[in-house]
């Protein structure tokens, strides 16, 4: 009995993981001990308090802007990315393995990246089809012999990890482009903060709210070389972008501008910003434009979102674009297969966290199993984010799998498939009370000179029932991630 005299049941009593590997409770047989406190404090919590105190965040998000654009729904174009309230756990031994992990693996990228644009020894000593790479729709041959300042180009990192059955975590993807969601993970922790001291009080969790001066530093250490104190600026395709929310909210945490392309203008070579006062000089850029449309002049004549003249001076080493352009050839699922072959090749390292185990229908045996096993494997395009033009083979209908059937035969380099990984489950508040769904994680890396690792990162919660797809614009939601000191 609580000081209020309210009798109080078991929150997590009847909680059931249905066999999966839990994030709070662990594996059969290996309890998550690290968790008890927070299962404990959890479980005295009462249901209907608990279900208030989720409805007043989720408005306090609605209210704080921190929402999203879908442009396929006309009805509600803004919409909250759904909050979990119920934390997800990582104790500080099992961060240290993934923080090395992801740091091995931006640390390949970017000696790939750097190798394909310059002496392409990868592709030469048969580690990865030459085909793959330099026929990719983004590799930009505009890069080929340019330098980069401490030869990285991928300076944000988001990589798509999920925990199998046995509670392992597997890379799924790699978002080496313009990664987004960072901001969901720092608005979360506020969140929670303010809505649930009492869960939050004396855990010992690493912080999360110092992501945008490691940015910022990052993007100064990146700057032109003779340059004292850069300018930096954060490019915005605008408010029409899904996600320009995120952008105003890392301007704001990084103390720089955010401006669009018609705020920039190239003299002589060199990059301006308009201001009130006349021109300023801009050294680094964070861009959230695609590739295509940064400059019209190099790329998509038609783009009225870049910069005319951006790539000229880019290539002459006056500005310095987070991340690089050309970078989208590393986060191709295709190319993604053969990332533990980099690691090998560039680090003779193996790969820290292993890759789920992927066919590759480019190749003929992979279209052959694929095609034998369809109803067992998820097959995926390789150009696809958001979780679309996915096929679910154990969850498809006898003719979404004979359309996959046709996709794989008439394009087969466009896929790829993997078994279907049971994902691990977290408790999650619904309805009726507290049930697992699905989780995955985004842990995000900052790359100037060496890199940087956010300790906790997106998880992403599959919020319908059965469902493994967490993505937002298919209906997923977020939690606080806490990773123990």
């Amino acid at each position: 009995m609580n000081p209020s005299g309210t009798v109080h049941s078991d929150l997590l009593a009847n909680y059931d993981p249905g066999g999966f590997f839990d994030e709070l409770f662990g594996g059969s047989g290996n309890p998550a001990e690290h968790t008890s406190a927070i299962r404990q404090r959890l479980s005295s919590m009462d249901f209907a308090d608990l279900q208030r105190r989720a409805k007043d965040a989720e408005r306090e998000l609605y209210n704080l802007g921190i929402t999203f654009l879908v442009y396929s729904d006309q009805d509600a174009v803004d919409r909250i990315l759904p909050f979990d309230v119920i934390p997800r756990v990582i104790s500080a031994r099992e961060w240290a393995a993934v923080e090395a992990g992801v740091v091995q693996r931006v640390t390949a990228l970017n000696m790939f990246l750097h190798d394909i644009y310059h002496d392409q020894k990868i592709l030469k000593d048969g580690i990865i089809p030459s085909d793959l790479v330099l026929g990719n729709q983004n590799f930009r041959p505009q890069m080929i012999g340019i330098d980069v300042p401490f030869d990285t180009y991928v300076h944000i990192m988001g990589v798509d990890l999920v925990r199998d059955g046995q509670g392992i975590f597997r890379v799924l993807e790699d978002n080496a482009r313009v990664p987004s969601g960072v901001s969901y993970v720092v608005e979360n922790r506020h969140m929670m903060m303010r809505a649930f001291p009492d869960l939050v009080s004396d855990i010992g969790i690493r912080p999360v709210d110092n992501y945008g001066v490691k940015l910022l530093d990052a993007m100064c250490e990146v700057a032109p070389a003779d340059i004292h104190d850069p300018q930096v600026v954060l490019l915005s395709p605008g408010s029409y972008n899904s996600a320009y929310f995120e952008h105003i909210f890392l301007a704001r945490e990084m103390g720089v501008p955010l401006v669009e392309g018609r705020d920039l203008v190239v003299k002589d070579d060199r990059v301006y910003m308009k201001t009130t006062n006349g021109l300023a000089r801009v050294d680094s850029i964070y861009r959230r434009v695609d590739d295509a449309f940064l400059d019209p002049l190099a790329f998509r004549k038609d783009s009225h979102l870049g910069v005319p003249g951006l790539m000229e001076a880019y290539r002459k080493g006056n500005v310095t674009l987070a991340n690089a352009i050309g970078t989208g050839v590393a986060d191709d699922k295709a190319v993604y297969c053969y990332v533990p072959r980099m690691i090998k090749y560039y680090l003779d390292q193996d790969a820290i966290i292993p890759n789920v185990e992927t066919n590759i229908c480019r190749e003929p045996d992979g279209l052959a199993l694929t095609l034998d096993r369809l109803d067992e494997l998820v097959v995926k395009p390789v150009g696809e984010a958001g979780g679309y033009g996915i096929t679910i083979g154990p969850r498809a209908t006898k003719a979404e799998l004979e359309d996959c059937r046709a996709k794989l035969l008439a394009d087969p380099s466009n896929y790829i498939s993997q078994p279907m990984i049971p994902l691990s489950v977290c408790p999650t508040l619904v309805d009726e009370g507290v049930e697992p769904r699905h989780v995955d994680l985004r842990p995000f890396a900052i790359t100037g000179k060496s890199t940087w690792v956010l300790p906790g990162g997106l998880s992403r919660v599959a919020l319908r029932k059965g469902t493994l797809i967490v993505n937002s614009s298919q209906g997923g939601g977020s939690k606080d991630t806490w990773v123990l000191e």
